[in-house]
């Protein structure tokens, strides 16, 4: 997994394609790069519309020659792995705006499917909190579960940051509160 809208343009790059020692600065050793890890696999691209375009050309490049060569490398390798991007935009819109390339789009567009917001598909909302609180367990400590009416609100909420945003609120709750349970 590589999110697109978190990494300047060299380390996405480096992250995705691999890099030689040197090739640019902070590249201090060879790194081989998603693709090659991912040979045989699935890799995913997250918020691809983020992705600057250049590095679009590239990855473009790469899905249609099916090869892969590291930044500053000479040597191209062949890559065989399947591909799930996601964007958080109407991938048309970003098109329109420039953001996304239409030719890259049309590449990756070979099934494609819209999740529906948080708030359109409250019946994942008690699933989702069971598996977040499982998650907060690992990282922060005891065991803790929600009342009841926590679970209310939650279900009422229209959630305008979807999954992230619940899963950062029972983050926060979690560290917060005090006691094995998280109540209003």
């Amino acid at each position: 997994k590589i999110n697109c809208a978190a990494l300047p343009r060299e380390l996405i790059e480096s992250e995705l394609f691999g890099s030689v020692k040197g090739a640019f600065t902070g590249a201090h050793s060879d790194r081989e790069g998603l693709f090659r890890q991912a040979e045989g696999g699935s890799l995913f691209l997250d918020e691809i519309s983020e992705m600057p375009v250049d590095t679009q050309s590239k990855l473009l490049r790469v899905l249609q020659d099916q090869e892969v060569r590291p930044v500053g490398g000479k040597t191209a390798y062949k890559t065989n792995c399947r591909i799930v991007a996601a964007t958080n935009r109407h991938p048309e819109e970003a098109i329109q705006d420039g953001k996304l390339r239409e030719d890259l789009y049309y590449r990756l567009n070979v099934i494609a499917f819209t999740i529906p917001p948080l708030r359109d598909r409250i019946t994942d909302i008690p699933l989702l909190v069971e598996h977040f609180l499982k998650k907060s367990e690992k990282t922060h400590g005891p065991a803790k579960r929600i009342s009841d009416e926590v679970l209310q609100v939650f279900l009422k909420y229209p959630w305008p940051g979807n999954v992230r945003q619940l899963e950062s609120v029972l983050e926060r709750s979690y560290i917060l509160c005090e006691e094995d349970s998280i109540n209003l």
